[in-house]
């Protein structure tokens, strides 16, 4: 793949994770219920982990794939706390 195809590729990936990004951050504020919301922040943190992901991928840094996978980590952990959250009304038993 040409340098030129693989950074034309990349910059399209990063337009359409920042519109993925724009349309979670919509149904986050505008979300009828707790559940649409916390749905909302999980695709949000996803696009966000691509996002630095693709940015890494363009520049040749390991520190974003550093940063992504601390992303991914906290983003699971706290997705499911608000699960349980909204489960049985407390976090910690």
């Amino acid at each position: 793949m040409t340098p030129l195809l693989l950074n034309a590729a990349l910059v399209c990936a990063q337009v359409m994770l920042v519109l993925a990004m724009a349309c979670a951050v919509a149904r986050l504020m505008i979300g009828p219920r707790a559940q649409d919301r916390v749905l909302a922040l999980d695709t949000l943190y996803v696009d966000a982990m691509l996002l630095i992901l693709v940015f890494g991928m363009r520049y040749a840094s390991a520190l974003y794939f550093e940063a992504a996978l601390v992303i991914a980590m906290l983003g699971f952990v706290s997705t499911a706390a608000l699960a349980k959250f909204l489960l049985r009304g407390e976090v910690i038993e």
